[in-house]
């Protein structure tokens, strides 16, 4: 077992993937589950849903390029991961409590905020961990942990739903939050070496853990970077098109089956999550080999198949045979974004800034995605949604094979 760091002290690889994993729990994996539960059971129309989504989203867009930032800059980057898990478990207990619009606009607000810490936070983490030469396989590894992460609170969260309420699921959050913070403090602070964990070159002669490496670029010199900002336009189209995709077939689900709409949504989340979890460690291995730019082809080439195929059927299988491809689709993009972002910012010192603005550019498209989708199915229906965010996700492949340079390095 290689306990070698890139900082001063040993680390066991493992807690890095318990971490990836168990912040899977609660990063994201309740957003889904929040929507059938206030549509099936709190009766709240698709405009009130996208609503709340949105305006929670567009705070934690707000934050998130400064938190990037501030992470960049900051040595106590495991006590930030704690904090912001401590808030998500309240945020979620919150919503258990008082599942009415305001409580759950809040609450939904600071697990938006809680969440901007999260991606920046374990990439920097890696970087500063491992060496350059092993980062496409770790950046890999990382992904395949998140989406096991993604299976188990899914399954977990099914099997809660079905047996006792939607509304308990919520209960899970704090729990997966504890977790993930003891995994996180089993990193010891003295294996991560600062500089390299915001992609800063170290003075020449030592491997320094100080502010002696290189000047960080500066923002003004970031926003003339071509394929850092081509790189945001696409993860901006990417989630336009693909945020809405599984709520909007959650919701069919759930108008059909209502019974079994939270056992539903587990099963089109386990179905995704089983699939990318072989193609993140694949991506992992091969994008040294391959490239990074034909991967990524690939996977925004599945999103607008996927939308498309979603308007041939409402029967269950269907649907939750479709959302396979989200599983390569997503498996691909989460596994590539954290290393094509190191590969465009090596040197800079500014790496979780940079993460920051590409997750701004993800938020701001998510958030949009979820209120447009409500709106068009209020009226006209699934099918017109669904096509319009499959003209998005075509829309992106076209801008990344005409502008995006391959960043792959020697």
């Amino acid at each position: 077992m290689d306990t070698t760091s890139a900082g001063s002290k040993p680390f066991d690889p493992r807690s890095l993937d318990a971490v990836n994993f168990l912040l899977a729990d609660v990063r994201g994996a309740f957003g889904p589950f929040l929507n059938v539960f206030l549509v099936s059971q709190q009766h709240w129309s698709q405009s009130e849903v996208g609503l709340a989504t949105t305006i929670s989203g567009l705070l934690g867009i707000a934050a998130q390029t400064p938190i990037g930032a501030a992470i960049d800059s900051t040595r106590a980057k495991r006590g930030v991961v704690v904090l912001a898990l401590a808030t998500l478990g309240l945020a979620a207990l919150v919503i258990f409590l008082w599942p009415q619009f305001w409580p759950v606009l809040v609450a939904n607000s600071f697990m938006a905020l809680a969440g901007d810490v999260f991606g920046p936070s374990v990439a920097g983490l890696t970087l500063g961990l491992f060496a350059r030469k092993t980062l496409a396989r770790r950046m890999g590894r990382n992904s395949a942990f998140d989406h096991a992460g993604n299976v188990v609170i899914a399954l977990f969260a099914g099997a809660v739903g079905y047996v006792f309420s939607q509304r308990a699921v919520f209960l899970l959050a704090p729990l997966f939050a504890l977790l993930g913070s003891l995994a996180v403090l089993s990193i010891p602070a003295g294996a991560i070496d600062y500089d390299r964990a915001r992609d800063r070159e170290p003075a020449p002669g030592g491997n320094s853990t100080s502010a002696s490496g290189t000047e960080s670029t500066g923002i003004k010199e970031l926003l003339k970077i071509r394929p850092l900002a081509i790189l945001c336009l696409c993860a901006f189209l990417f989630h336009f098109a693909n945020a809405a995709l599984l709520p909007l077939v959650g919701q069919k689900l759930a108008a059909a089956h209502p019974k079994a709409a939270t056992a539903m949504m587990a099963s089109c989340i386990v179905a995704a999550q089983m699939v990318m979890l072989p193609i993140a460690a694949w991506v992992g291995r091969n994008a040294d080999r391959i490239g990074r730019k034909p991967l990524f082809l690939a996977g925004f080439a599945i999103l607008p198949i996927r939308a498309a195929l979603y308007t041939l059927s409402d029967d269950a299988a269907w649907l939750i045979s479709v959302q396979l491809l989200d599983g390569i689709g997503a498996g691909i993009y989460g596994a590539l974004v954290p290393l094509v972002i190191a590969d465009i910012m090596r040197g800079t010192g500014r790496y979780n800034l940079a993460f920051g603005a590409v997750a701004t550019m993800q938020g701001i498209g998510a958030s949009l995605s979820g209120f447009a989708a409500g709106e068009i199915v209020d009226h006209f229906g699934y099918s017109p949604a669904f096509l319009t965010l499959g003209a998005a996700a075509a829309l992106a492949l076209v801008v990344f094979a005409l502008q995006m340079p391959e960043t792959r390095g020697d």
